[in-house]
Order: C-alpha cells, then structure tokens, then sequence
C-alpha cells in the first residue's frame, strides 16, 4: 500500500464509480450505511451523485482515502444542521474498502474530518454506528463518548434488527 493520501471529493465520473463500487461493497459486507443488500448500482450512484452535489453547494464534506489513484475510502462531514446547532458537525458514511481495513485509514479519514470541522467553527461531533458490526472501537480509540444506544434502530442490510450506538465529541470550546 502507497501513503495513504486524503482529499475532499468532486462530483466526477471516476470517483462516483468509486465511491458506488465501495457502497455496494459495504453493504454486501453488512456495512449499515442506510442501505438493504443487494444494492443496485443505480441506487448507489443516485445516492453519490445527491451527496457530492451537496457538497458542492457546501452542506457536507465528502472526504475520500487514495491509496495510489484508487479512492479505497470515505467519510462525510455533515455541516448543514439547523439553525440552533451551527457549533455541531455530524460524522456519517465511513466506509473503508475490504481489502484496506485495519491499516489506518480509517483513523487517517476521522482525523482529517475533525480538523475540517475545526475549520468550520464546529465545536462538537455526533455520530453513531450499529451495535452489530459497527465500528465502535475505532471510534472510542480516537475520543468519541457513547451516550447510549437505541435498540432496533435498523434494519441490517441482509435483514433483522439492530441497534445503533450514539457518539460524541468535543473538539473546540463552546461559545
């Protein structure tokens, strides 16, 4: 594996083809990304092309992990809430592809999405991860604090009930 480069995503073909073939990958793989298996390559591409079109209009940051020229994986940073939270930032979509797990990337991606989020006056990080398979080591590992966890939140992608792990994170002084 290359060093590992990070960089916000544009709505191109050869990145919407990454990030679909990653999707469907994820969720084939049990990943709970908000998606039931099998993931049709055009609902994975409606999804991408929806989400980078949101970060093009500065709602969201679609963060993508380059080992060479291959996007190998993803992270969003939510920036779009309320208008009651404009100190909050929400983590949603880490995916990391199979064959580049528990090498760092991961970690590398959350990173890089914390500072940006330093950079957007964000004081606090939310997110949350399923109980069944989620990642919640990864995120305990770099700070996040479990408030709690909502039982049967949704449906896994190959069917039956999970719950969903509730995070936090502050990562600035509140105003």
């Amino acid at each position: 594996m290359s060093p590992i480069r990070i960089a916000a995503l544009t709505d191109t073909p050869p990145i919407r083809a990454a990030l679909t073939a990653m999707l469907i990958e994820t969720v084939a793989n049990g990943g709970s990304v908000s998606f039931m298996h099998p993931l049709s390559p055009e609902d994975a591409d409606e999804f991408w092309h929806a989400s980078l079109a949101s970060a093009e209009r500065g709602e969201r940051i679609v963060l993508g992990a380059y080992d060479g020229q291959d996007v190998i994986a993803t992270v969003t940073l939510l920036l779009k809430l309320p208008p009651n939270q404009p100190h909050r930032a929400e983590i949603a979509k880490m995916m990391t592809r199979v064959s580049h797990r528990k090498r760092g990337v991961a970690t590398a991606l959350l990173r890089a999405a914390e500072g940006l989020a330093r950079q957007h006056g964000r004081t606090m990080l939310v997110l949350d991860t399923a109980v069944d398979g989620g990642a919640s080591e990864l995120y305990e590992g770099l700070g996040f604090q479990l408030t709690g966890i909502i039982p049967d939140y949704a449906l896994k992608p190959h069917g039956g009930l999970t719950g969903t792990k509730i995070y936090w994170k502050r990562i600035g002084e509140t105003a």
